[in-house]
């Protein structure tokens, strides 16, 4: 009885409170912070449909989206109900999305002109290929000194290319003025603040710097960028800090909150890491895997294949920060393919237990480059492959593998960062939803020779995104100074074996790496299905030509002897 009469005045006393809205890839979470104390005091989550409408083509239900995310709302409001503690206590929201998606709408009737391209999609390489073939010196890098990126199917303009040159509605609704274009956080808080009826159109300098038609240095649209993809800025997004009033919700339970926070999620785990100091790196392990460090006020152009992002702006008047990035496309997602693809799973605890019951990979090398390589190869025409396979390689040896892979292309990208910035991390932070799997964290510690720090609330994307929501001018009831910083709890995997057995399995991986290079040729000489040929390639078509030459050769020399 006594604990349950503290428990409630305890609740009357938590102050104000802070939302974060997380739309991920593959799910969406609203959660509620106690902005005193950062403690989680709620949230709902829903998993998201992703479509694969042909090879290599991922997409999204902008309205499915729209909808997971009124659906949290509702769901969090009603547990916080229950819990004795009133909503009216939240003071503003964040968002925090996965960057780089690609949607397009018609401002008038509010409705989407085709399904959100997923960044992980493919559909654009030949679109990519044509920009690299008119740039000087057929060069990936060309736009990178404005941009901080090479030119990829990852990034949102090609993909706003691809719908400007093949959707018929998209292409009307840009020629007739009607079209917006945006990232995820730009569709939410335009359907949130209104829609067709006043809706915001903005986006933040994070997000906009994932795009390639955002110059990182003046920190706004780019004419020459637009001009140089063909894209009319008028579509675009007005561009404004991480931290600052957006615009009010304008429907619901939270009707008249500020949504006053927004980070795209790399950025966001960032913040909610507290990693504010130059040289401070998160790892979050997601859908895929993606490597910030913290390079301070000046972008740092890598010569190792990493990003320049910016990591956030905390407010309008702050400066700007940016980070050092490295991506890796498929962590989490090659969980999903072992459970929904192959069948040798139920769940993701299930891998760590198989994983864990051999304990070695025996051998057995797993290259998940489902969407070819991201960094720091950026190499669209890999292909996923296993090898080091024998007789005696069962389920539990790929299960191992699967997991040392999302390990070894951690250390890839470490190596680059270590080399770009000169000064070796000493520990790396972590977060998100596989840090929750024990053996994994064991592994990277042991692959990296450096420990591994993970808090003991691994939700740290949504709480960047409060964090920002909270500082924002006009709400101010979260301080980022960092003696107001609660220390965070936290538990660290040190390395356990020894380097020499790391470095041997590290090699062995970059070698089943360079063996899945070059898989795809690009433009299929098809049959019309969408099939390859084999011609297709070149010197595979020489050499059976040259095959069959020789077989005619052959003959011809026996029928004379």
């Amino acid at each position: 009885m006594h604990g349950t009469m503290a428990a409630s005045s305890h609740r009357i006393m938590l102050g104000p409170l802070v939302a974060a809205i997380d739309q991920g890839t593959s799910s969406t979470r609203f959660l509620v912070f106690n902005s005193k104390t950062a403690e989680l005091l709620s949230h709902h989550q829903v998993e998201i449909k992703q479509s694969f409408p042909k090879e290599g083509w991922v997409e999204e239900d902008p309205k499915e989206i729209l909808q997971s995310v009124y659906e949290c709302m509702e769901r969090t409001c009603e547990k916080l109900t229950q819990l004795n503690i009133d909503i009216s206590n939240i003071k503003a929201i964040g968002v925090t999305n996965q960057r780089e998606t690609t949607l397009v709408w018609d401002k008038e009737t509010g409705e989407p002109l085709y399904n959100a391209i997923v960044w992980l999609d493919l559909r654009t390489q030949s679109t990519v290929e044509r920009l690299i073939n008119k740039t000087p010196g057929r060069n990936k890098n060309h736009l990178k000194h404005k941009t901080g990126l090479p030119i990829s199917t990852y990034f949102s303009a090609v993909k706003l290319r691809w719908l400007m040159d093949n959707v018929a509605e998209v292409r009307e609704a840009v020629v007739s003025h009607r079209a917006m274009f945006g990232t995820v956080d730009s569709w939410l808080i335009w359907c949130l603040t209104g829609g067709k009826s006043g809706g915001v159109h903005c986006t933040d300098v994070t997000n906009a710097s994932r795009t390639m038609l955002f110059n990182i240095h003046s920190m706004d649209w780019d004419p020459e960028l637009c001009k140089y993809f063909g894209i009319p800025m008028e579509i675009l997004p007005r561009v404004r800090s991480s931290s600052e009033i957006y615009g009010l919700m304008k429907s619901g339970a939270l009707s008249g909150i500020p949504i006053s926070g927004c980070l795209g999620d790399q950025s966001a785990a960032l913040v909610g890491q507290m990693c504010f100091q130059d040289g401070q790196a998160k790892n979050t392990y997601g859908t895929g895997c993606f490597l910030l460090r913290n390079t301070g006020a000046k972008p740092v152009m890598s010569d190792h294949g990493l990003l320049t992002t910016v990591a956030y702006k905390l407010g309008r008047d702050k400066p700007a920060c940016y980070a050092l990035e490295g991506s890796v496309a498929i962590a989490g997602a090659v969980v999903r393919w072992l459970q929904d693809n192959l069948g040798i799973i139920g769940s993701s605890e299930e891998l760590e237990k198989l994983a864990a019951s051999v304990g070695t990979s025996y051998g057995c090398y797993f290259v998940p480059a489902f969407s070819g390589l991201y960094a720091p190869y950026w190499e669209p025409s890999a292909r996923g492959i296993i090898c080091g396979l024998t007789q005696f390689t069962n389920k539990s040896h790929l299960a191992f593998a699967a997991l040392e892979a999302v390990c070894f292309q951690t250390r890839e990208i470490l190596d680059a960062m270590n080399q770009d910035s000169g000064i070796p991390l000493t520990q790396l932070q972590v977060d998100g939803g596989m840090t929750s799997n024990r053996l994994l964290m064991q592994l990277q510690a042991d692959i990296l020779c450096i420990p591994v720090v993970k808090p003991s609330m691994p939700e740290t994307t949504a709480l960047g995104a409060a964090m920002a929501a909270g500082a924002a001018e006009g709400v101010s009831v979260w301080s980022l100074s960092p003696e107001d910083l609660s220390e965070v709890t936290s538990e660290k995997f040190e390395p356990q074996i020894n380097p020499e057995e790391s470095e041997f399995r590290y090699a062995r991986w970059k070698k089943a790496v360079q063996k899945s290079m070059n898989w795809e040729t690009t433009e299929p000489a098809g049959n019309g299905n969408g099939e390859t040929s084999i011609f297709s390639s070149a010197p595979l078509g020489f050499y059976i030509f040259g095959s069959m030459l020789m077989l005619v050769g052959a003959k011809y020399l026996a029928g004379h002897n």
